[in-house]
């Protein structure tokens, strides 16, 4: 789940932001096919994405790319009919199903989880729509240090379950939002019970056959042979990173497709191939804005989407359909070392009467010895946090206190940056002091 890359200073962004919120926002007759190429193009060049894009206007894909590749170590590509790991995106269709289970009158949202799961915390004040909408205040047992020691190795349901039930309760159920994927595992165990059937399943009669989707499926580990990606994280070049076990997350992020099957599947639901319209509204229903059930909204300038994010292992994953403007968007990273949010807001730029600009890879070449004058430790009263400055040979290395350590890339004088992260800093060595950076906060740093 990358939750040590989750600090102060590796923020990834939960919606697409709009720039300019009164702008007028239309997509375009004529896609910026060549421009978007170029985009991804770059991209790749410079280690920045792996990964495949698809966009639907009006049910048909006008823009499709894939870069990157299946296995780096056997030089196979990637290509628009490969698989990657869909992380927490495996929650809509998880929420799809249980509204399906519910109009076939197995299932209610009101009935509480103590019909399934007595020996959790809370079991007869928790609903199932409080499972669907993070209210439920089970803790979210990923969030703990000891589950990156056992999620490559797969857990039974009794082990799993057990697991979540000593993670106890983090408060009232129906006061608050907190999200955790225990409230999914859990919606995964109750779709196996109503239906005496196991999730893989249910997923492949409930969703996969209806829609003929061709490369999607649950629980099955990465196989290059048969077009299924590795996920990577760039340090000095791409390594692979191990896999979750799509046992241990269940409908909670052990899903598997691809940019084309998923607008496929957004597509079959917002236009009433899945569920009710009523259902549908009630999964779009966000509650403080945030998370209705199942469903984040997106705003985008003038419209707003409905989707989800996912992250697993090395793979990061957004899709939104804009119900207005009857588009599906969806991006998957199998390598991400840059701002998904970026390549995100420039795809739907591409695709309608928007500009954007080209990102700029260029850097500067700097000595071990160059890199002295900046080394130390940089504190100030608007953060918590201190931020360390070490060197490895050539290159600079910022720490944030009790954070993971991250290269800065050189990009001019005194001016460094972490892509991913969306930081910059610029060093003002004269007045032992550094400008930190990062969606549009700035923090001035003095050299203690």
């Amino acid at each position: 789940m990358n939750d040590a890359m989750k600090n102060h200073l590796k923020r990834y962004v939960m919606c697409i932001l709009a720039a300019g919120l009164f702008c007028q926002f239309s997509f375009a007759q004529q896609v910026q096919t060549n421009k978007l190429d170029s985009l991804f193009q770059i991209l790749e060049e410079n280690n920045k994405f792996m990964g495949s894009v698809s966009v639907f206007i009006d049910g048909q894909e006008r823009y499709a790319k894939t870069v990157g590749y299946v296995d780096i170590e056997t030089k196979k590509k990637a290509d628009k009919n490969s698989k990657y790991d869909m992380g927490s995106i495996s929650k809509t269709l998880t929420a799809v199903m249980i509204f399906r289970a519910i109009e076939d009158g197995r299932l209610t949202l009101e009935q509480t989880l103590d019909k399934f799961f007595t020996t959790i915390p809370n079991a007869d004040k928790i609903t199932i729509a409080h499972l669907l909408q993070h209210y439920s205040g089970i803790h979210n047992f990923t969030q703990d240090l000891n589950f990156l020691n056992w999620r490559t190795e797969p857990k039974s349901r009794d082990e799993l379950l057990s697991i979540i039930e000593k993670g106890g309760s983090d408060f009232e159920p129906g006061t608050q939002f907190a999200y955790s994927n225990s409230n999914y595992v859990i919606l995964s165990y109750i779709l196996e019970d109503i239906y005496k059937q196991n999730f893989a399943t249910i997923l492949e009669k409930e969703i996969i056959q209806p829609l003929g989707l061709q490369h999607t499926g649950f629980g099955n580990k990465i196989d290059v042979d048969k077009n299924y990606c590795y996920s990577y994280v760039y340090l000095d070049k791409w390594r692979v990173e191990s896999q979750t076990h799509p046992l241990n997350l269940q409908g909670a992020g052990g899903i598997t497709s691809n940019p084309y099957d998923l607008n496929l599947f957004t597509e079959a639901l917002f236009n009433g191939k899945l569920i009710k319209e009523s259902n549908l509204k009630q999964m779009m229903d966000v509650k403080n804005d945030i998370i209705g059930m199942g469903l984040f909204r997106f705003p985008f300038y003038d419209i707003s989407g409905y989707g989800h994010t996912g992250g697993i292992d090395g793979f990061h994953s957004t899709f939104i359909y804009f119900p207005k403007k009857k588009t599906s968007f969806t991006i998957v990273a199998n390598g991400l070392n840059y701002v998904e949010n970026d390549i995100s807001i420039a795809v739907l730029s591409g695709v309608s009467d928007m500009s954007f600009d080209l990102p700029d890879f260029t850097t500067i070449n700097l000595t071990s010895a160059d890199l002295d004058k900046y080394l130390g430790v940089y504190s100030t009263s608007q953060l918590p946090i201190k931020i360390t400055i070490t060197k490895n040979e050539d290159t600079l290395v910022a720490q944030g206190t009790g954070q993971p350590s991250f290269n800065l890339e050189a990009t001019a004088k005194d001016k460094f940056k972490f892509e991913l992260g969306g930081i910059v800093i610029e060093f003002k060595p004269e007045e032992n002091s550094m400008i930190l950076k990062q969606g549009g906060a700035v923090f001035v740093m003095k050299k203690e």
